[in-house]
């Protein structure tokens, strides 16, 4: 059996345990299918070494995980992450995704739809093991008239509850993304706060960026300033824009009828800037093109900004603390233990005080399914 007794036995059974404290039929169902899908992950994970080892193993994968340990013992020698079996793991679960998270809002609000856990505290979706849940769940949202987006996750973290396996959902990335990937998600296994999203994500993008910008150093690379990721930040720009009018707009007076001609408005708007950014100053890269001409609502556009909102703050206490790991995570805990409204002062002040740091904002192809939230529910 092993890794950790699986993880002893599912952290002695804790789905059951949380499930005894739900009422309903549908928060059974919905605990049962994640206790379920959590399970079956545990079960298939392999140790990375023995894959490597493995000759009959693909070749391109072997030689994908033995970068993806250089990076994972980076993580810890250097970033001081946490040094455990997560991410020295493998599982190939046989799909693309491992959970599909559910988005909801209401036809005029950019406020999600909350779920609180027992771990993760509120979080702005619903995550499924299963694409049909998803869809199921989705449409009965939208039956009751909300905006919903589905979006597939590649990866999460169960914030060190588990030792999270590299999955087969990860391996058509590059080195460096996969190496992203663990800095980011380890970085929440160092430190996380229930019920603050932004604060989270942003710590960890803060700590995906800097680790990535020293882990090129280490190996002699520059930092990368390629165009696409340029491309990329002048996109969510584009979102962030959009989601800022569209707030004013909810805000204003206007009847149900006007307010539905306005928001479509809007949305084409983002349309035509993306078109013009594309043609005029991208010399026509379609990177995003699929995601932009997709149906549009408010659901879609709430990861964009989770990832972000504090990475300046971040950046800027990490610079006051002489750049040294340690110092700079026990000052972040002390943030994290701080009342909601004084933590966002602090993190404000942080902000405004920064002066810019160079961070490596890693490369993508297209707007990668886990720039969502990344926090397992179980």
């Amino acid at each position: 059996m092993s890794h950790g007794v699986l993880d002893r036995i599912f952290r002695t059974l804790f789905p059951a345990l949380v499930l005894l404290l739900l009422n309903g039929c549908s928060s059974l169902s919905y605990y049962s299918q994640l206790a379920d899908g959590q399970w079956k992950l545990l079960r298939s994970r392999e140790p990375v070494a023995e894959v490597i080892a493995d000759p009959a193993r693909d070749p391109t994968l072997r030689e994908h995980l033995v970068q993806s340990q250089k990076a994972r013992e980076f993580a810890s020698q250097h970033l001081h992450l946490p040094d455990n079996k997560s991410y020295r793991l493998y599982a190939d679960l046989g799909r693309p995704f491992v959970v599909w998270n559910v988005f909801a809002t209401a036809e005029f609000s950019l406020t999600p739809k909350n779920h609180c856990f027992p771990i993760a505290g509120c979080v702005a979706y619903r995550g499924f093991y299963s694409q049909g849940a998803a869809r199921g769940e989705a449409a009965l949202q939208r039956q009751q008239g909300m905006d919903v987006s589905i979006g597939g996750v590649e990866a999460y973290s169960t914030l060190g509850w588990f030792n999270d396996p590299i999955m087969n959902s990860m391996m058509g990335w590059g080195d460096e993304r996969l190496a992203t990937l663990i800095f980011h998600e380890l970085a929440h296994q160092r430190f996380y706060v229930k019920d603050d999203t932004e604060f989270n994500e942003s710590f960890a993008t803060f700590v995906e960026q800097e680790g990535t910008r020293q882990w090129r150093a280490a190996r002699g690379l520059p930092p990368d300033s390629g165009a696409d990721v340029q491309q990329r930040d002048q996109f969510i720009q584009l979102i962030l824009d959009t989601r800022t009018r569209l707030e004013r707009l909810y805000a204003s007076p206007l009847s149900t009828e006007q307010m539905r001609q306005r928001k479509a408005a809007e949305f084409e708007q983002l349309r035509r800037d993306y078109r013009q950014l594309r043609d005029n100053q991208w010399a026509g890269a379609n990177h995003y093109d699929a995601w932009i001409n997709a149906p549009m609502n408010n659901a879609r556009l709430l990861p964009f900004g989770l990832y972000d909102q504090w990475v300046p703050a971040f950046a800027a206490l990490f610079k006051k603390t002489g750049g040294d790991w340690v110092v700079f995570y026990g000052e972040v805990e002390k943030l994290g233990t701080l009342p909601v409204e004084q933590r966002k002062a602090a993190l404000k002040a942080l902000a405004g005080s920064n002066t810019p740091l160079t961070v490596q904002k890693p490369s993508r192809a297209s707007l990668a399914p886990t720039r969502q939230l990344l926090i397992t529910h179980v």
